[in-house]
């Protein structure tokens, strides 16, 4: 076989390979999906393969956190009573909640560890941690009973911020922004195994609120 035929098969396997590393190449990014309205629990909590993970729950859909926008409207817009109890809310007595109770209007967002086995965290229980805020003002997560807000988490007094919630939950929490922008929070979920002692991790993951004015 003359050179050149060996040199012309080089350059041909040579093309192949590059055409084949090109088509297995990452795709680009697909465009985020935006929810602004229904049931989603934000935090979905999974145990399973000795592997504690984190999706969003959209209705029955499990996604990453990663690929949604989760959209705040200005019908989310509220007056934040002025008694000192509400002072970690708002901004100018104004704030964005997506509230605890059902609205049509807005997102009806929760958190869930339905998916966490009995007998498998110490206390059948994980832990919540909110490490970051990114954004134009304060995030916060908090009920109310009776007018009186029990405030969850607050990004405005300093982080992390944890909170236990029980295996098998289902809740739904008011989530308030003080001001109109993008926020990107950050929470990581934890939990203590019951057979030796040892904290597993979801690792951190973002999800991205979208706020309108």
């Amino acid at each position: 076989m003359s050179t050149m035929h060996v040199r012309s098969r080089i350059l041909t396997g040579l093309a192949l390979t590059a055409a084949l590393l090109a088509g297995t190449a990452t795709p680009a990014a697909a465009t985020p999906i935006v929810l602004s309205s229904g049931h989603v629990d934000v935090i979905d909590v999974d145990y399973a393969g000795g592997a504690l993970t984190v999706n969003l729950l959209d209705d029955s859909v499990e996604r990453n956190p990663a690929d949604v926008i989760l959209r705040v409207p200005n019908a989310a817009k509220v007056t934040v009573p002025s008694r000192s109890e509400w002072s970690f809310l708002g901004t100018d007595n104004q704030a964005w909640v997506l509230p605890q109770s059902s609205s049509s209007e807005l997102l009806w967002a929760g958190w869930n560890t339905e998916e966490v086995p009995s007998g498998v965290f110490q206390n059948n229980r994980v832990t919540f941690k909110l490490t970051n805020v990114t954004g134009p003002a304060g995030f916060s997560a908090y009920t109310v009973s009776g007018g009186t807000p029990t405030v969850l988490f607050d990004s405005g007094d300093g982080l992390p911020d944890s909170l236990n919630v029980n295996y098998n939950t289902h809740a739904h929490v008011n989530w308030g922004f003080d001001a109109a922008g993008t926020y990107d929070v950050t929470f990581e979920v934890t939990g203590v195994l019951a057979a030796n002692g040892t904290t597993i991790s979801s690792g951190a993951n973002t999800w991205t609120f979208e706020v309108l004015p």
